[in-house]
């Protein structure tokens, strides 16, 4: 069992566990007679807190920096217990080895009482869905092993625990004596509850979540090749529920589907099933195009949430505020993806709970509901359905600056694309020849260029220029005016002089350039100074990395571009500015 210890700097989370391994016969041999010669001969006093902050930084400052891992056994079963640390500079630390917890315990110094760190750390707990918890008062010992001092503990951290939905048992304890950890203590003769041994064992294991929805993000697609093996592998970690030969499988937010063929294992019998808790890996007897972040569920169970917005509870560990026009990355599962903050809807400050409605960012250590924007739509849970797939973490300069939970998905304007998207994608009819097939025979990557820009700056003479010098090199390309779609496929829709159905003009077009990239192609498309409202269309019916936008002339609307060509450049330096592009991204290949 996994077991997080979480609490306030110095209120003597390491001494704790030092003593249990002692008490628990869980030291290696000659271990404690090893660290208390190493305090002889540097004349320092013997603490049971050396047997486990072993890293120099924590020897020198007395403070654990990061989550260690501490393994020892009880008769009724083997446990891990997670040291977090208590500093509030390291609380992204406690947020990491906690997340990986089944119970808690929680250290609060009889003698100092409730600091600001046990409330940031009983609410984490919280919120990361533990719901076991047992609250450890230490140092009995320095406030002479006094009831009243333990009950005022009790009292006070009680009504905090409500107020995040907590419930706890309370323990009075000594780490330095080692009253009340393994075995009772005569000095407290008021106390008749559990030794922390004996709660521990009280915990009850979590069971393997099969009985909820199938959950797998995809963690890779391997292809093999050799011998005429064509054969791609989907591999991952099934979250919740499980998957058998013959189910119905759909990925998501792309809604491709298919059927599981085969599950694949290395170096074990075969298997029909996969269950929540492997790292699985399967087949599938249609081939369809999907990477990693996409997430697989059963098709005859609940889907997940797709959206590219929703309201979220964050906590922020970066120094500097998150606010409102920044791009972030947001991680949920496997898949990652650009996220700004849309609105903050409240803050609450995790030590008093304090909220207020009126702050336009979120602070460091701050405790935030908000709604987030994501570039593209992405698979979700609520957390309280399904933790998993309900929980984030959020990065910025390379690190990880917050993590939270979803709590709801809200409707975006994308929506009605990706219904259409989804019942086309679910009900596609594959080739023979697949999309990665053409990608090796004709060495390119299917991608569509978007060259948008003011009236009047060259677009065309530019999209056309491209698509001869591409063509002339061998590439698999067509150049399509936007006027192709209005007077081909919208003609049923067209309206001169009206720009009423503009939205359905797009997802017309972004279906017409899905197509051409099925069969291979570089398709490259003109359109006039297009948005980013106009892109967020393209892209939910369009493989958003298969898009690349092209700025021709001065003043570029807010649409997120690739590149700007100057309208003064000569066509040939033009086509060669979007040309170097493509290079850059894969899309052909650099001599």
């Amino acid at each position: 069992m996994n077991i997080v210890i979480a609490g306030h700097v110095d209120h003597g989370k390491s001494t704790i566990i030092g003593r249990l391994l002692v008490d628990t016969n869980s030291l290696p041999e000659g271990k404690l007679d090893q660290v208390k010669e190493t305090c002889k001969r540097n004349a320092k006093p013997f603490e049971y807190a050396f047997l486990l902050d072993a890293l120099k930084e924590e020897q020198t400052q007395g403070i654990t920096i990061d989550s260690a891992r501490v393994f020892f056994k009880t008769a009724r079963r083997d446990y891990i217990i997670i040291d977090a640390p208590g500093h509030i500079e390291f609380l992204k630390n406690m947020v990491t080895g906690a997340s990986r917890a089944e119970a808690a315990l929680l250290v609060i110094d009889a003698e100092e009482g409730v600091q600001e760190n046990s409330r940031r750390h009983g609410y984490m707990i919280s919120m990361l869905g533990i719901r076991q918890l047992t609250v450890l008062v230490n140092k009995m010992d320095l406030v002479g092993y006094r009831e009243d001092v333990f009950q005022k503990v009790v009292e006070e951290y009680t009504d905090f625990l409500n107020q995040v939905h907590l419930r706890a048992e309370f323990i009075p304890v000594s780490g330095t004596a080692g009253d009340t950890l393994a075995s009772r203590s005569g000095r407290m003769p008021w106390y008749a509850g559990r030794t922390v041994l004996q709660a521990l064992d009280a915990f009850a294991k979590e069971t393997r979540p099969l009985d909820k929805p199938f959950r797998m993000p995809v963690q890779d697609v391997y292809k093999f090749t050799e011998h005429g093996d064509k054969r791609r592998i989907i591999a991952g970690t099934v979250e919740t529920g499980q998957l058998s030969i013959g189910d119905e499988i759909v990925f998501y937010p792309s809604g491709k589907s298919s059927t599981v063929k085969t599950i694949e294992t290395y170096n074990t019998p075969p298997q029909n099933t996969i269950t929540a808790g492997q790292a699985s890996a399967f087949t599938l007897d249609k081939q369809i195009y999907i990477s990693r972040g996409e997430l697989a569920v059963c098709a005859n169970q609940a889907p997940p949430r797709i959206s590219s917005r929703f309201r979220a509870n964050l906590f922020w560990m970066g120094r500097k505020p998150m606010v409102s026009g920044k791009t972030y990355l947001i991680k949920i599962g496997t898949a990652k993806e650009q996220v700004e903050l849309e609105k903050v809807l409240s803050v609450m400050d995790a030590a008093d709970l304090a909220s207020t409605q009126s702050k336009d960012r979120v602070d460091h250590h701050d405790v935030a509901d908000c709604i987030f924007r994501t570039r593209r739509a992405i698979a979700f849970d609520p957390a309280e359905e399904i933790a998993a797939t309900g929980r984030f973490v959020i990065v910025d300069d390379f690190e990880i600056r917050g993590g939270g939970i979803i709590r709801e998905a809200i409707p975006d304007e994308q929506v009605w694309v990706r219904d259409f998207v989804m019942q086309r994608n679910y009900r596609w009819e594959t080739s023979a020849v697949s999309r990665d097939d053409r990608a090796e025979r004709y060495s390119q990557k299917p991608s569509l260029v978007l060259v948008t820009g003011r009236r009047n700056v060259g677009k065309k003479t530019l999209a056309r220029a491209l698509e001869s010098r591409l063509f002339s090199e061998g590439k698999i390309v067509y150049f399509m005016g936007i006027g192709n779609i209005l007077y081909g496929v919208d003609a049923d829709i067209k309206r001169p002089g009206s720009d009423v159905n503009r939205p359905e003009h797009l997802r017309r077009l972004a279906e017409v350039a899905n197509v051409m990239l099925d069969a291979g192609i570089i398709l490259v498309v003109t359109a006039i100074a297009l948005t980013q409202k106009d892109l967020e269309i393209i892209q939910a019916a369009v493989d958003t990395d298969s898009i690349y936008v092209v700025w021709l002339g001065p003043d570029p609307t807010d649409i997120t571009h690739d590149v700007i060509v100057s309208q003064a450049l000569d066509v040939q330096d033009g086509v060669q500015s979007v040309k170097r592009l493509l290079q850059d991204k894969g899309v052909i290949f650099r001599p």
